[in-house]
């Protein structure tokens, strides 16, 4: 019987009605099916724990990498920054997901890559500065949680350089097709549907806008954007795979059930 890989993004559990669709849609058609989860479960490590444990309950495999969600921590908890990481990493180990620290699988003939490249400010006007960049967003009031939640705990921008290498390293050693998986979108194009533009500044980095090529990905699987697209760039099929917020699943989720879309069927062995 043939088996599919799955992909979610974005289930934001801690949203009101989302948990609940999680668990009536995200369910394999075959008992060998896998599933990719592209980051942003929840904030914190109970929940994200507790939806990786019920999908892996239902699923041969889960592949799973974090999101910038995942990271968000206050003051008064105990992990920040690159600990928070580890300690969600570790949680994942422990309940038998693969995660973007364990070895690499292969499904249908391709290596499931998943990444976990943060961003650095890049994805901006060519002739601003980062802090330029960043002021300008903050003065049409366009302003993430990250520099919040992350910035006062890390080093974002060395952070992402930190795990392109990383990434860059064990990527080399990769041979034939890939499919590769990021919360992030990995080229700027997936921009083209956003309306503030300057919501790229926390959404990706430029050193990896030719990885896709580079790689051999058939695929690319991403969210973080809450907007649900699959465009063709040379050659390579890029998909947005996210839930998202009530207010935006209540519009793009429909749809995509009618056509047995969400979960999104990467590939079929």
């Amino acid at each position: 019987m043939p088996r599919t890989l799955w992909a979610v993004s974005d289930l934001h559990v801690r949203a009101p009605g989302n948990l609940d669709l999680v668990r009536e849609h995200v369910r394999p058609t075959n008992a060998g099916d896998w599933l990719i989860v592209a980051g942003d479960i929840a904030e914190d490590l109970d929940s994200i724990e507790r939806t990786l444990g019920l999908l892996q309950s239902r699923f041969a495999q889960v592949i799973y990498t974090p999101g910038n969600h995942e990271l968000f921590s206050r003051t008064s908890d105990t992990v920040h920054g690159r600990a928070k990481y580890d300690a969600v990493i570790a949680a994942a180990q422990r309940l038998g997901v693969l995660t973007p620290e364990d070895p690499y699988p292969t499904f249908a003939g391709r290596t499931i890559v998943p990444l976990f490249t943060l961003y650095d400010h890049s994805w901006r006007d060519s002739l601003m500065t980062p802090t330029a960049a960043l002021a300008a967003a903050r003065d049409k009031g366009i302003v993430l949680m990250d520099d919040l939640a992350i910035a006062p705990y890390e080093d974002i921008a060395m952070w992402c350089r930190d795990r392109l290498r990383y990434s860059v390293r064990r990527l080399s050693a990769v041979r034939g097709p890939t499919i590769l998986v990021n919360h992030w979108p990995l080229v700027r194009e997936a921009m083209q549907n956003v309306r503030h533009q300057e919501i790229g500044l926390w959404s990706g980095t430029r050193h990896t806008q030719q990885w896709p090529q580079r790689y051999r990905a058939d695929a690319v699987v991403y969210g973080h954007l809450h907007i649900p697209v699959e465009f063709s760039l040379g050659n390579v099929t890029h998909t947005e795979v996210s839930l998202g917020y009530p207010r935006e699943r209540k519009v793009s989720l429909p749809p995509r059930l009618e056509k047995n879309l969400w979960p999104y069927p990467v590939v079929t062995e």
